[in-house]
């Protein structure tokens, strides 16, 4: 009786601490064509200068205030140092059919290392999700 006690405890603390769990997580795919259901899969992460970036914010949590920060920062080494700019911002608010969801496109024009973050307005001090992609010559 002891083992098969000691054998079923061993098994749900073996199952509980081994088990695959995980939740969704917010995340950007980029695209050189608008997003469609056809295209999702054919992402990129390099563009050229003055070419539209398509981008799909993927949120599985709902966000209280629907509102969104969207930043565009690019990694800058001119000065001999690792250095971030802020290139560019948008406040966006998601409609009833966006819940879960916001895209839209970018043109930037200097090549370089960019990293796109995503802020929700409920805790603009929590990134929900971030992204690298570069625009070469």
């Amino acid at each position: 009786m002891k083992k098969l006690v000691f054998c079923l405890i061993s098994f749900f603390l073996l199952l509980t601490v081994t088990c695959a769990c995980s939740k969704d997580k917010a995340a950007i795919l980029f695209n050189r064509d608008k997003i469609t259901v056809d295209n999702v899969m054919n992402y990129s992460f390099k563009f050229k200068p003055n070419e539209r970036i398509y981008y799909l914010v993927i949120i599985p949590k709902k966000i209280k205030t629907r509102s969104v920060e969207i930043q565009v920062i690019k990694k800058d080494n001119s000065y001999m140092r690792l250095g971030y700019t802020l290139y560019w911002s948008y406040s966006a608010y998601l409609k009833d059919d966006q819940m879960y969801y916001y895209d839209d496109y970018v043109v930037i024009s200097q090549p370089g290392a960019y990293v796109m973050k995503v802020f929700s307005k409920d805790d603009p001090t929590k990134t929900l999700c971030m992204s690298q992609f570069f625009v070469e010559k």
